[in-house]
């Protein structure tokens, strides 16, 4: 009877893979803002979200991947747990794409003021915002 757990082998190449994800997600967002491209903020801000989502719904499948009185064959783990993986994965970036818990549009937002704001600073005789106004 297996537990159901991840081995350590797989839950190392989990984490190093999804810190690659994450890396790679950070370095989009940031080329984003750097360009002020809208398109490119909301990309960055959905996959950021789809991989928190990831993170959670991954916790949460390892969380109740046993079963009490269950029986797991031994045999089959390895290969499950990798479907199981990539089930999670396309379920939370699915979820990201249909609008997810609202992560990404926060996110795009902020980052589109921030651009904005960089933009302005960075454009000679820029008009400042009147006192009490936010831009």
């Amino acid at each position: 009877m297996s537990t159901g757990m991840v081995g350590p082998g797989a839950m190392n190449s989990q984490l190093s893979l999804q810190q690659a994800q994450e890396s790679q997600t950070l370095q989009q967002m940031n080329s984003a803002k750097a360009t002020n491209d809208t398109a490119k903020i909301e990309k960055g801000a959905k996959q950021f979200e789809a991989m928190l989502l990831q993170s959670w719904l991954q916790q949460a499948e390892n969380s109740f991947a046993t079963v009490p009185g269950a029986e797991d064959d031994d045999d089959n783990t390895t290969g499950r747990d990798q479907m199981m993986s990539m089930g999670v994965q396309s379920l939370a970036d699915a979820m990201a794409n249909s609008g997810g818990i609202g992560i990404a549009k926060m996110i795009a937002t902020a980052m589109e003021r921030t651009a904005e704001k960089a933009e302005n600073r960075t454009q000679p005789g820029a008009a400042a915002a009147p006192v009490g106004q936010i831009r």
